[in-house]
This record gives C-alpha cells, sequence and structure tokens, in this order.
C-alpha cells in the first residue's frame, strides 16, 4: 500500500466515504453529550467562550440547545477524518462486514481514549484558585469576564484533554486496526 498516493476502486472509496459519514455522526453525538456534561460542570465556559466562539449559531434559542449544537459542530469532521482513515486501513484489505465490524471496535477504542482523557483532566485540573497553572489563564478569563474561574478552567482542561484523548485513541486505533489485519495481506 503506497501511503502517498493510494490506489482504490471507487466502490472502495464510496466505502471510505461512508465510513467517515457514520463516524461524523457517532462523534457529533459524542460531542452532543460531551457538551451537555461539561456545561453542567461549568457553564461559562460556553455562554462566555463557546457561545462567542460559536457566535453565527441562533443565540436566542435554549441554552441547552446552543451548546448540543456546539458539541456537534465541534466534534463532527474529527468523526469524518476518523473514520475516513479507518475505512482506509479496513476496507482494502477486509470483506466489507469484517471491515465495519473492526472500524466499529476502533471507533470504541478512540471514544474510550477521549473520554478517559477528558475525567483525568477533570481530576487533573485546578481545583484551587492558589495553583500555578490557574495564572496561565488570566488573559483568557479577563478577556471573557469570567466570574467562576476554577470551573472555567477544569471544562477548559476536560475539553482539551478530549481532543487530545481522541487523537491518541484514533493513532491507537489505527495501528490496532492495521495489526489485526490477517497477516497474509497487505
Amino acid at each position: 500500500m503506497n501511503l502517498l498516493y493510494p490506489r482504490f476502486t471507487l466502490r472502495q472509496f464510496g466505502g471510505m466515504m461512508l465510513f467517515g459519514l457514520a463516524g461524523s455522526g457517532v462523534a457529533g453525538l459524542y460531542g452532543i453529550a460531551h457538551d451537555q456534561v461539561t456545561f453542567i460542570l461549568g457553564p461559562e465556559y460556553f455562554t462566555h467562550f463557546k457561545f462567542d466562539q460559536f457566535h453565527y449559531l441562533d443565540q436566542t434559542r435554549p441554552a441547552r440547545v446552543l451548546v448540543a449544537q456546539i458539541g456537534f459542530l465541534a466534534t463532527w469532521w474529527v468523526g469524518f477524518f476518523a473514520g475516513w482513515f479507518m475505512g482506509r486501513v479496513t476496507i482494502p484489505h477486509l470483506p466489507w462486514g469484517k471491515a465495519a465490524r473492526q472500524s466499529g471496535k476502533a471507533v470504541l477504542i478512540m471514544l474510550a481514549t477521549a473520554f478517559l482523557f477528558a475525567v483525568a483532566a477533570w481530576f487533573g485540573s485546578p481545583v484551587s484558585l492558589e495553583d500555578p497553572r490557574v495564572s496561565r489563564w488570566k488573559e483568557i478569563l479577563d478577556l471573557f469576564r469570567v466570574q467562576d474561574t476554577l470551573r472555567f478552567i477544569r471544562v477548559g482542561y476536560i475539553h482539551n484533554a478530549s481532543y487530545l484523548g481522541g487523537l491518541i485513541g484514533l493513532f491507537g486505533a489505527l495501528i490496532w486496526l492495521r495489526w489485526s489485519r490477517p497477516s497474509g495481506r497487505s
């Protein structure tokens, strides 16, 4: 398999697109659930930062609806690329059903890793204003006039760690997919 100039059929390309679309849906749903939980943990992260970042959304909608939209929009693209790459690794080398099952397991690896990183970030984030890491957030806290500093920071940690966990989970899942292929096929 040439990674720079891959060769695959139009049917395989269509399958990779389908895997990408399925990945978009899974990631979007994860993003919605993730942001609903983090909205509970630190609403100002959304009301003072994310709502501004996604200013083009209808700000007259209820906060929970906006949070769901933001969760989907912030994650669908990650799932598309993850699904595409998983399909890229599996579809040319496995029967369709097996490729889908293996990619589904790989998605679970990626989701679990993102979730574990998010939980670790919650527990590893500052719990006191005396924590020296709080000072790194001063500029953004001042810019957005944040009142509940610690909750804002802790949710920021969760969001950043989730992306990192998703990326590490994707790499791990792709390696697992590659290693779990039958040895007679490259």
